[in-house]
């Protein structure tokens, strides 16, 4: 059976932890490769993941005509200029979230894609991919619930480390654009567009700078939908999704479990209803999904298109919270 062989830009938790492993446990994808800019990290990341390779830099990486596809989970400044780089080796590239920094950033990946219309590129959201969404989801389209309404998210986390990433304002760190992004995308999939508009209101550290506690409501026409995420709050991540007929609630929505069972409830007049989901990698999902747009040349899960407009409701988040009033996406 065909595989996508993959390189990995970088040693990121994400990758090393999450990722990766699930992306070997898949049908098409075999990560052969991994690169770093300290030769050393990368040849330990390979010992430790059973890699075949060890590049002590980037450009190393993607000059390796064996690799088919590049992922990469760079810090969020360096998400576009090395997918482009990557898309110039002729490699199909899967960007973690955010896409960019902005909008005008994000865009700039968009336009480079243009350039290569048989390779892929897609934003990894890998939650999309679980079934306990896909059911969400499903259950909504079939009006489960009757009329979608409303949707509350909370997603938060405490990390006040100075040196890490997601806490550098400078390098697109802070809540909004690590796990608000979340609150912001399941929203559009749900409801199947962008808001009209958007108001918000953020928190900064003062000594950090970046957004510790953001709060935004997300105006869909026939419906809304709210969210808090915080990176400097008590763990925890719920999703409730309201119809006029009924109610979805999602135990474990973003950091579903590779190695234990899932939960969603639907709640209705005729009572509770839960579905238990089976033991499984929504990474590997990801991963799989992925490579079969490779390997049977169709359009990826997710396009690009996808991420411009989360950008764009992130962006228009920002805007409101620093002039206090609502703005059209």
């Amino acid at each position: 059976m065909k595989k996508i062989r993959w390189g990995v830009l970088s040693t990121a938790k994400i990758g090393m932890q999450k990722v990766i492993p699930g992306m070997n446990k898949s049908k098409h994808c075999d990560v052969v490769a991994i690169a770093s800019r300290d030769a050393e990290a990368a040849n330990q990341a390979a010992r430790e993941l059973g890699l075949d390779t060890a590049y002590g830099t980037y450009e190393a990486l993607l000059e390796d005509s064996s690799i088919d596809a590049i992922y990469n989970p760079l810090p969020n400044h360096l998400h576009v200029n090395w997918s482009i780089k990557a898309l110039e080796a002729g490699k199909h590239v899967l960007c973690e979230k955010p896409l960019g920094l902005d909008t005008i950033d994000a865009k700039r990946l968009l336009d480079a894609s243009r350039s290569y219309p048989e390779l892929k590129v897609m934003e990894a959201f890998m939650y999309r991919f679980h079934p306990q969404w896909i059911t969400a989801e499903s259950m909504v389209r079939t009006g489960k619930i009757g009329p979608l309404k409303t949707i509350q998210t909370t997603f938060s986390y405490f990390n006040d480390d100075p040196k890490n990433i997601r806490n550098r304002a400078d390098i697109g760190g802070g809540g909004l654009m690590d796990i608000g992004c979340y609150c912001i995308s399941l929203s559009r999939f749900l409801f199947g567009k962008k808001p009209e508009r958007v108001v918000g209101m953020i928190e900064y550290d003062q000594k950090l700078k970046t957004d510790i506690l953001s709060s935004g409501m997300m105006d869909f026409g026939e419906g809304t939908s709210t969210f808090t995420c915080s990176t400097q709050l008590f763990y925890y991540q719920r999703v409730q999704i309201f119809g006029t007929e009924g109610r979805i609630e999602i135990e474990i929505p973003f950091n579903a479990p590779p190695d234990a069972e899932t939960r969603i409830w639907l709640h209705t007049n005729e009572g509770v209803s839960e579905k238990v989901f089976p033991i499984c990698d929504q990474y590997t999902l990801q991963g799989d999904a992925f490579a079969n747009s490779i390997l049977e040349d169709t359009p990826v899960p997710t396009p690009l298109s996808d991420a411009i407009d989360n950008m764009e409701v992130i962006d228009a988040v920002f805007k409101s919270a620093k002039s206090g009033t609502w703005k059209i996406v």
